[in-house]
């Protein structure tokens, strides 16, 4: 891969490495990420792309999350929504790239398109029985937003900007205030409500933080003993 007459160390047999193609992959340089040398890239052949328009990114989830409720049979009400929790996660995840920018204190805030598949990857997790009605869906799409982004953020200003920006889009959206959509005072989703050895693992929504709490202080005992 290197010029021999380039080596400095001369002691050691050089070896030349044949019918091999060596594939790699990284981020634009920001963030805490280096810039490649031009004596590093030389050795590449160098292809890169543009993130994708809105549009493209709206069709790719929406047909994944539309089709997951179809074959699940869900409430038309839900289904309906789905357009308008597209545009919100759009809204949400473009407000995050400009307002939440990496920094030396915060170089792992960085955001890509991996994070709206985890957001969708949540949703396509809900439970039908209790998904019935589209603000079932939206304390799930809030719930999935906070820990894809939120779980990431460092500081309490960090977190409160991207609840205002969730609360925002719903109230915008659908006309929904806080107090419509926090029927407990935190959001939380789980699969194993039921036990953690159940055959059926539903993805449902915690309804009391005590008995939770109880629950996570029992399976953590048992994950001791």
């Amino acid at each position: 891969m290197c010029i021999r007459d380039s080596l400095k160390e001369k002691k050691k047999p050089f070896r030349i490495i044949e019918d091999m193609i060596i594939l790699s992959a990284m981020g634009p340089p920001g963030g805490g990420r280096q810039p490649l040398t031009q004596r590093m890239q030389r050795h590449f052949n160098i292809v890169s792309y543009t993130f994708q328009q809105d549009e493209i990114v709206s069709h790719i989830f929406s047909t994944i999350l539309s089709s997951f409720m179809n074959y699940g049979k869900y409430p038309q009400p839900v289904k309906d929504c789905i357009p308008k929790i597209m545009q919100m996660t759009l809204n949400v995840y473009g407000s995050v790239l400009k307002q939440l920018l990496p920094m030396p204190s915060k170089s792992h805030y960085t955001f890509n398109l991996r994070d709206i598949s985890k957001i969708f990857l949540g949703l396509c997790s809900a439970y039908i029985k209790t998904t019935n009605e589209d603000i079932d869906l939206i304390r799930l799409w809030v719930h999935e937003n906070k820990r894809v982004f939120g779980d990431r953020l460092i500081s309490s200003e960090d977190r409160e900007l991207l609840e205002n920006l969730l609360m925002t889009e719903i109230k915008t959206t659908f006309g929904y205030g806080r107090e419509k959509i926090y029927f407990i005072e935190r959001l939380l989703y789980s699969d194993f409500l039921q036990g953690i050895d159940s055959d059926t693992r539903h993805y449902m929504p915690v309804t009391d933080l005590k008995d939770f709490q109880k629950l996570l202080e029992q399976l953590l005992d048992d994950y001791n003993s």
